[in-house]
Formats: C-alpha cells, sequence, structure tokens
C-alpha cells in the first residue's frame, strides 16, 4: 500500500478522500487554487500546493501543474475525486507514466466509456439494451435535426463528452430543435472542449436507475445493488437514494446483471456506475430499462451506497489502485435498510434557482447523520466552482423512514447570507408523491410551483414582532427572565412597552417587506404575546443547544441576531431577516419587478435572444449568462417589450449589472 496520496480536487471529495486516507494511516497532500487559499479542505491536508489561479482551466485542469505538485511533495499516488480531469484519460496515462499509482479507473476504459456514442455501440456489442437514437459522426445540423425528426419528439440532446447535466437539452417539437441545439452545444464545448452531441429519444415517464460496480486488476467485477437517482432538475441530481422504490428481486437482478456486464466488457478496475434510464409507465421492468452511460469514476451519491452495504468505497479504491483484489464476494455484499442522500447547493429556489455566491458568514449543519462537506462558516461560495456546498446522508430501517430523517435534517439547515436549497429540499421529501415513491426524472418540474413555495408566511411577522418586542432574550438568572428592546421603544409601537396589557399594531420588515401584526402582552408575564388568533408566542431557549428560540403555539423558530438591530430567523430551511421596517433590504439581487434584469453573478454573455423593440411574453430568455459552468436564461418577467439591452455577446458582467429592461405591455 503506497504510503501517501495527493487528491487532485477540491471542496468536499477532496474532504472525503482524506477521511479515509487519514484512517488508513496515508499522507494527505491537497493541490488548490488561490480562489481556495483559506479553503477546509487545505487545511485538512497534511501539505498543500498552490497550483494557479481561480479559474480551474488555469488550476484543476491543468496535467502538469497537478504532477509537479506530486513530484514536488513525494506524493505516491494521485486520487482524481470527481469531474476535473477524473476521467481525463491522457491525465491517468501521465500520472502512470510519471511512475505515480493512479486510483481510478484504467485509462483504456475511460475512453471506451467517456464518448457516449461510442460506449452505446460497444454496450449493443456486450448484449446491453441502449436507447434509441442517433449516434453518427454527421454533425451538421440538418443531418441532427433529421434524425430527431425520425426519432420522433420528444428527445434528448446530449454532449457527448459530456456529464453532470452539462450539454443536455430536452426538446419536445422540431420547430425548437435548432435553437436548442446551439444552446446545447455552446455549453459543451465550454465545459468539455468537444461540442459534438448525439440524439436519444426521451421516455416520457423516466426513471434514472444505476448501479454501482467494482473490480480488480484479476478479471473480478461486483456490483453493490442499485441507486435511484430519479429526483432532478434540470438533469441535475437532488435527492439520491438506494435501493430504488419498486425495485422487485428478478428486475435487480437483470439490471445489476447488465451492469456486471457492461464493466467487463471494458476490462473495468476501481470504483464505477453504469446509468440506466427506466420507463416507469408501468412500473419496473427489466424489458424497459436502457442503458445510457459509465461513469468511470467515483459517483457524487455515493455514500448511499456505503450506507447500505457497509463498505467504504475510497478505501476499495486504494486497496485496487493497490493490487489487491476486490475484498469481498458477490455473495457477501449485503444490502440493509434504506439510504438516502441530499444535494445542498448554494442556490436561490426562489429566483429561478440561481447561484448564490458569497461569505457563508452563518453555516450549521445538523450534526446527528452524516454530513459531507468542504466548507464552514466563514468559508467563500465561489462563483468559479460548482455551487454543491454539502451532502446530507441518513441511513435508516425503512424508506419511509429514511425520507422523514432527512427532511428533518434539511428543515435544521442554517445558511446566511448565502441562500440554499434547504427548504425545496425538505419539501420534496415531505410531498405525498414522494413519500409514497411516485417519482421520475419530471417530478420537480412538474411540483415545482408548490415545491418552491413557501416564501415569507403571516407568521413571520409574528414572529419577527416577537423578536422586536422583546428583543435579544438572555440568561439574568435562574427564572431567564428577558431584557427589553434594544432599541427602547420599538419603531412602529407608540407606547407599547413590556407588562402592558393592551393590544397593539406592531410593524415589522420581514426580508425587506413590511408586515403589521397586533399583539397583547399577557399582563405579569415578561416575553409572552398572544396573537390576534389567540396563539400564543414567547421567548426561549433551546434546552439542548442553549440558541434562543422563539415559539409560536406548538412550533419552536431558532433565531440569531444580526447586523444593528436585525435578527435571523430559520424556518424549515430557510432563512428569513427580521428588521425595523425602516430596512430597506439592501442587496436587491435579481430583481424583476420593474422589469430590469440583473446579473445575478458574475459571468459571460453567450446569447441576446431579444432585442431592443421585440415584443416579449412572461418567461421568454431575454439575456443568456454562462457563470458556474452553466447557463442562466434571465427570461421576461411578465408580457412587453424589451426597452433596453445593455449587453453583447462576450461581454464579461458583474454581479448585479444592469443587462435588459422590459416594460409591461400596458406601459
Amino acid at each position: 500500500m503506497f504510503k501517501s496520496v495527493l487528491v487532485a480536487n477540491r471542496g468536499e471529495i477532496a474532504c472525503r478522500v482524506f477521511r479515509t486516507a487519514r484512517r488508513m494511516g496515508i499522507r494527505t497532500i491537497a493541490v488548490y487554487s488561490e480562489a481556495d487559499a483559506d479553503a477546509l479542505f487545505v487545511r485538512e491536508a497534511d501539505e498543500a500546493v498552490l497550483i494557479g489561479p481561480a479559474p480551474a482551466r488555469e488550476s484543476y485542469l491543468v496535467q502538469e501543474k497537478v504532477l509537479a505538485a506530486a513530484k514536488a511533495t513525494g506524493a505516491e499516488a494521485i486520487h482524481p475525486g470527481y469531474g476535473f480531469l477524473s476521467e481525463n484519460a491522457e491525465f491517468a496515462e501521465a500520472v502512470q507514466t510519471a511512475g505515480l499509482v493512479w486510483i481510478g479507473a484504467p485509462a483504456a476504459s475511460i475512453r471506451a466509456m467517456g464518448l457516449k456514442d461510442a460506449a452505446k455501440q460497444l454496450m449493443v456489442e456486450a448484449g446491453v439494451p441502449v436507447t434509441p437514437g442517433y449516434m453518427g459522426a454527421d454533425q451538421s445540423p440538418e443531418r441532427l435535426k433529421a434524425e430527431a425528426d425520425a426519432t420522433g419528439y420528444p428527445v434528448l440532446i446530449k454532449a457527448v463528452a459530456g456529464g453532470g447535466g452539462k450539454g443536455m437539452r430536452r426538446v419536445d417539437e422540431a420547430g425548437a430543435f435548432l435553437d436548442a441545439l446551439a444552446s446545447c452545444q455552446r455549453e459543451a464545448a465550454s465545459s468539455f472542449g468537444d461540442d459534438r452531441v448525439l440524439i436519444e429519444k426521451y421516455i416520457l415517464s423516466p426513471r434514472h436507475i444505476e448501479v454501482q460496480v467494482f473490480g480488480d486488476s484479476y478479471g473480478t467485477v461486483v456490483h453493490l445493488n442499485e441507486r435511484d437517482c430519479s429526483l432532478q432538475r434540470r438533469h441535475q441530481k437532488v435527492i439520491e437514494e438506494a435501493p430504488a422504490p419498486g425495485m422487485d428481486a428478478a428486475t435487480r437482478a437483470a439490471v445489476t446483471g447488465a451492469a456486471v456486464r457492461a464493466a467487463e466488457a471494458v476490462n473495468y478496475v476501481g470504483a464505477g456506475t453504469i446509468e440506466f434510464i427506466a420507463d416507469a409507465s408501468e412500473g419496473l421492468r427489466a424489458d424497459r430499462i436502457w442503458f445510457m452511460e459509465m461513469n468511470t469514476r467515483l459517483q457524487v451519491e455515493h455514500p448511499v451506497t456505503e450506507a447500505i452495504t457497509g463498505v467504504d468505497l475510497v478505501e476499495w479504491q486504494f486497496r485496487a489502485a493497490a493490487g489487491e483484489p476486490v475484498p469481498l464476494k458477490q455473495a457477501d455484499i449485503p444490502l440493509n435498510g434504506w439510504a438516502m442522500e441530499a444535494r445542498l447547493y448554494a442556490e436561490d429556489p426562489a429566483n429561478g434557482f440561481l447561484p448564490s455566491i458569497g461569505r457563508l458568514e452563518h453555516f450549521h449543519l445538523p450534526d446527528d447523520i452524516r454530513v459531507d462537506t468542504g466548507v464552514e462558516q466563514g468559508g467563500e461560495v465561489s462563483q468559479f466552482y460548482d455551487p454543491m456546498i454539502a451532502k446530507l446522508i441518513v441511513h435508516e430501517t425503512s424508506r419511509e423512514a429514511a425520507a422523514a430523517r432527512l427532511a428533518d435534517a434539511c428543515g435544521e439547515v442554517e445558511v446566511w447570507p448565502v441562500r440554499t436549497n434547504a427548504g425545496f429540499l425538505k419539501r420534496c421529501l415531505e410531498h405525498p408523491r414522494f413519500v409514497a415513491g411516485d417519482v421520475d426524472t419530471g417530478f420537480i418540474g412538474a411540483e415545482e410551483d408548490a415545491l418552491v413555495a413557501g416564501g415569507v408566511s403571516g407568521d413571520m411577522g409574528l414572529i419577527g414582532a416577537t423578536l422586536m418586542l422583546g428583543g435579544l432574550p438572555h440568561r439574568v438568572g435562574r427564572d431567564d427572565a428577558y431584557a427589553s428592546s434594544p432599541w427602547g421603544a420599538p419603531y412602529g409601537v407608540s407606547g407599547f412597552r413590556l407588562n402592558s396589557s393592551s393590544t397593539s399594531p406592531v410593524s415589522v420588515s420581514v426580508d425587506g417587506r413590511t408586515q403589521t401584526v397586533s399583539l397583547t402582552q399577557r399582563h405579569g408575564d415578561i416575553g409572552i404575546w398572544s396573537s390576534i388568533d389567540g396563539r400564543e408566542l414567547h421567548l426561549d431557549y433551546d434546552p439542548e443547544t442553549s440558541s434562543p428560540l422563539v415559539q409560536l403555539g406548538a412550533r419552536r423558530f431558532h433565531y440569531e441576531p444580526w447586523l444593528n438591530d436585525d435578527y435571523l430567523v430559520f424556518v424549515d430551511g430557510n432563512t428569513h431577516r427580521v428588521a425595523m421596517p425602516r430596512y430597506d433590504g439592501a442587496g436587491r439581487g435579481a430583481s424583476t419587478s420593474d422589469g430590469a434584469l440583473r446579473a445575478p453573478m458574475p459571468g459571460k454573455i453567450v446569447a441576446t435572444p431579444a432585442k431592443a423593440g421585440d415584443a416579449v411574453v412572461k418567461g421568454q430568455p431575454v439575456i443568456v449568462l454562462e457563470a458556474m459552468k452553466m447557463e442562466h436564461a434571465l427570461t421576461a418577467p411578465f408580457d412587453g417589450v424589451v426597452g433596453e439591452v445593455n449587453a453583447a455577446v462576450g461581454d464579461q458582467v458583474g454581479a448585479d449589472a444592469l443587462l435588459a429592461v422590459v416594460a409591461a405591455a400596458s406601459e
């Protein structure tokens, strides 16, 4: 076994690999960009080497810099993590040529499975079923459209070299094909340096089923059961689980058997995943499950497989790379209980899921489940990298228990001022369809209005008013009496004082919007009020964590004093800022209430579908911005006319830059 390992990656996966390496007594080495100089994974490594500026193409993707860092530190092995160079056959060969151990798939296997068209042809030869479509060399728009027409809509355009949901577009009708193709090719060229695509028939009730496989250098390949990754948004996985709901023993045997044959066909060594698409319109059936692609690396969602099997897949990777056989025989690999994982993204569901970047001034994740993360309080979410900041993983005896526990965990997430999808995840996990196992890859799109809802409720006004009247509670003795408001007479409350028994209106700003509510202090009780509907509110401390909370009826809401006279209130995974009404909601972001389309983050303009003077309808793209490795369409907020466009293709723009203005049709 090698004695040191360099992880050619960053963030959460670097921390994950380091954890196993430390347990095995292996010295850890990190490489990092200038943007990551203060990152958690850099401090966790035994040694760290700066390899370049923030953009990945100048640091994490530069093979020579990674290899130079390995030589300078005496690293004996390189683990690529996922993304970046993990599926780069040339890098795998360069590592081995340098006399280092490559902890990944053989270069030949990466090449065989790296191009989706060639991989599908190889699977046909191996007897693995594949989806109908076009995988040809003629990449002219005319030929691709003709093949899409022949396949029948809807179709899926997929980058040949793609992965991670990038370079992929669904097209529902012939008239939309060429625009979707152009967008897909731009994203593919930007992400992978290869704009070639293939066409697949789009399955209308698709489930994403994948099988974890593992091979050694002695020709043995085993599977570690399946995962279901059907809960997706824009082809990005959101919630994963193992095993797959509705999978019977016969179907599992057929699918896992096909996965093993696929891995054997490329003489696979190490951890890999065979991805399948299933037509779930009649439940999971072996004759309606087709090969999609193979990921020749460790997957983001590998923890759910580790949970149900008790296997440390990173340790298995280390042992296979060191020439050891697969540690367990197929018959000895268990399937115990049910595991689920939720991906916590720095994004704003209420603002079209646009990525949210900045400093994590407040960052708290649940401490009673497995959490894989690469950030901490005080760290930065950068514009240069993927916005996933953590994975929350649970393992229970049943699917129902796992979903409930993960929903609770998502509700405990506290992050500010960076926005996250924690509240959205909680609503997904609690949705009746998800609880019943009635999900496919279209679930989020079909239920998005309900899943994104739940912004600022009237209860937040009551909670905010209680904080204004009571101020920050603090322990002053055994009876935990409370101090009065730090502002004296609260703004918006005329003559109201503690111990008054009158009912008074209280104005409070919640996330920049003013609400006025009525509260009555219970006579003689400090810090206890009643709402107009009779519910009781009072300030208290959590007996387990000693953190302050507001109790409204039977529900408890943690809060924290913030800048000036503001408070942060944490509700079901969402964070709300409460203040006096004079607070103007600093940080207007990409508000479109007045028709102004502003850049939600720094990025590059890649398309301007609408021009000044064009009539547009609500939801129609006006500006397309490329940032954080993805294209983001800024759309018309209502029917109207484009009044101005202040950006051109190729422009680099800063956050909050005014890109275009749409005037309402009535104007």
